[in-house]
């Protein structure tokens, strides 16, 4: 029995000691090609010498200072650099540890912003079923995974939900584009009906992450959640928690939409996994009706401007830049969309979506109905685990997508670094992968 606590209590890990580039290596030596970025978090790859580096030249200066005594030239720096990547108008970071604080900040910070300009009563944020914004209790509040809330519904604050832009299965039974963007819309009907008055914001991920793998948005769609959210002072938070700093083959996810919102949450790539780091991006309009109002927030936490983690994610954003990475997540990503839609032929597959590098594939019990397998089916690990065997990595989307019980995905994250072979092995490993499941789970 290990004395450290995992998540599956009876699950055996393989023990991880070496990753270099695209590939992890265990306890036994072998090698597995990471898929997944880890879960969407490595984008430079394994054992870059550059942020090793920088790492250790900033260990060696100072590790840590106290945020609320201290600034530092690394956070300072960092904030400058993420600035400059961000959209127009979001030139203020505060900078964190990880997504849950970042999300959780941003909520806090959308009825700070509401209290400095006298409207008290707005606090509420409205996100979307079948979403996950953080494990913290104010960010599964705002998430839709219904798997993971049940347990703690108790102590979760009572915001609204509305539904998402899932096409691959309508809430409304409509298609698009004759669909009049129906899930958009919704957000007007729920702001409506709980009172402009009570609502501080509406949270989204761009693309949605492992609650419904890949799930992209038609184009129409945030410029109309923009256009609500300003017509009953709504803040608009684009949780780019994994969208962000290039995953989608843009800056930030919300770019292809042409959208500026009012607040981005991001972490993950943000530092490519080397340490824990995260940020809140600020428009101007946020920004500035704190400092002209208290001129003070209490968002912040021990790890804020952490001056390695700092120094971390400042050697990120160069190496990212410096090598075009971002723009090649954009050209890998669409060859392996391609790649991954051959999968079809396999009657279990029902849907392969995704931008960029973050990519999803569904599988199904019937491809013309759409039926989904019985949870008991165990279709999503089996998936895992055979490419597992294939030695690639990839990981389970969450269950219950459908209708809180069944539903069956995988995530495909990985580095930014990712090749043409990569994709071939990746491919072929899911195609192998795909053939064991069906001859151990009937399909109809």
């Amino acid at each position: 029995m290990s004395a450290q606590v995992y998540r599956d209590f009876a699950k055996t890990y393989p023990v991880m000691v070496r990753g270099k580039g695209v590939f992890l290596y265990d306890k036994a030596g072998r090698e597995y090609l990471d898929a997944v970025g880890g879960i969407a978090v490595v984008n430079v790859g394994h054992g870059v010498p550059e942020i090793i580096a920088a790492m250790t030249e900033q260990a060696e200066k100072v590790a840590f200072v106290h945020g609320g005594s201290f600034a530092n030239e690394p956070a300072q720096a960092l904030a400058e650099e993420l600035a400059r990547w961000a959209p127009r108008g979001l030139g203020h970071v505060l900078l964190l540890s990880g997504g849950s604080e970042a999300t959780e900040s941003a909520m806090k910070l959308a009825h700070q912003y509401h209290l400095e300009r006298g409207k008290a009563g707005k606090y509420r944020v409205i996100s979307r079923w079948i979403s996950y914004h953080g494990n913290t209790i104010g960010a599964l509040s705002m998430s839709g995974r219904t798997a993971w809330r049940r347990e703690f519904t108790p102590y979760l604050l009572n915001f609204p939900k509305i539904h998402p832009p899932y096409c691959y299965r309508c809430p409304y039974g409509k298609t698009y584009p004759t669909c009049g963007i129906a899930c958009a819309e919704d957000l007007e009907r729920v702001i409506t009906l709980e009172g402009a008055d009570s609502i501080a914001a509406f949270i989204a991920e761009p693309v949605i992450g492992t609650s419904a793998a890949g799930v992209t948005p038609p184009p129409e769609y945030y410029p109309r959640i923009r256009e609500i959210c300003d017509k009953h002072d709504v803040l608009f938070i684009a949780d780019e928690v994994i969208n962000g700093i290039g995953r989608t083959g843009k800056n930030f996810g919300i770019e292809h939409w042409g959208v500026i919102p009012d607040m981005i949450t991001t972490a993950k790539a943000l530092s490519s996994g080397y340490a824990p780091l995260a940020a809140v991006l600020l428009h101007d309009k946020v920004y500035d009706a704190i400092a002209k109002g208290s001129g003070h927030t209490t968002q912040g936490f021990t790890y804020s401007g952490h001056p390695l983690c700092a120094a971390v994610g400042v050697a990120v954003l160069r190496y990212l830049k410096a090598h075009n990475l971002v723009e090649n997540a954009a050209r890998i990503g669409r060859l392996l969309l391609q790649r991954l839609e051959s999968l079809k032929r396999f009657p279990i597959v029902g849907d392969v979506r995704g931008t960029g590098l973050i990519l999803g594939v569904e599988f199904v019990a019937d491809q013309a109905t759409k039926r989904p397998f019985p949870p008991g089916a165990g279709v999503t690990r089996r998936i895992v685990e055979h490419t597992l065997e294939e030695g690639v990595m990839v990981v389970p989307g969450m269950g219950g997508m459908i209708d809180a019980v069944a539903g069956d995905h995988i995530q495909i994250s990985p580095p930014y670094v990712f090749t043409e072979g990569n994709v071939e092995q990746l491919v072929t490993a899911l195609e192998v992968a795909i053939q064991k499941v069906m001859q151990e789970v009937p399909v109809r």
